[in-house]
């Protein structure tokens, strides 16, 4: 069986309610709000991935983000709402909302939801995004898989190196190598 998408755990933390709320500022329905959730994530897990390889200010600063979801989980999505809640995000929250221009000015583009709506989706899903990030870190550090096993593809608890972290916080292959 394999592991589940990061938009998978995504759309399963949003919940019915905030995926409702989405459909509602889209003007849509729930499958559409669901397609539009998918195409934003991905979006911004492979605008962080990209960042992430790269050598400048904003790799290190991607790649500290996700050490620090990877050493100090945090505590679900009802502590992250609001302005607070991007507080208490860290750095991970402050990444998330500069990538948020970029990505709502792409999915826009690509899916003709304008911009501005596009970006308070985004508003929603960061809280939401937190919490999966956390919850794959938690994960990462040992939690079993039902039956004991480790998670598909999970990186042993030491060692593993950053490719690794990126792969399993964002669900996938971590990327290239590293210049």
């Amino acid at each position: 069986m394999s592991e589940p998408s990061f938009q998978d755990d995504v759309l399963r933390e949003l919940g019915d309610d905030r995926l409702t709320e989405i459909a509602g500022l889209l003007g849509t329905d729930a499958n559409g709000a669901r397609d539009t959730v998918a195409e934003t994530v991905g979006a911004m897990t492979g605008d962080l991935q990209q960042k992430a390889d790269t050598d400048g200010d904003d790799g290190v600063e991607v790649r500290q983000a996700f050490a620090e979801v990877a050493e100090a989980p945090l505590q679900g999505v009802a502590t992250l709402g609001g302005l607070g809640g991007m507080l208490s995000g860290g750095m991970m929250a402050g990444v998330l909302a500069k990538v948020s221009k970029p990505v709502a000015n792409a999915v826009s583009k690509k899916t003709g939801i304008p911009a501005p709506t596009v970006a308070r989706v985004i508003e929603l899903l960061i809280p939401v995004l937190l919490a999966v990030f956390a919850k794959r870190a938690a994960a990462r550090k040992g939690a079993p898989t039902p039956g004991g096993a480790p998670a598909p593809g999970a990186a042993p608890a030491e060692g593993g190196g950053l490719g690794d972290l990126l792969g399993q916080l964002l669900g996938g292959g971590a990327g290239g190598p590293k210049k």
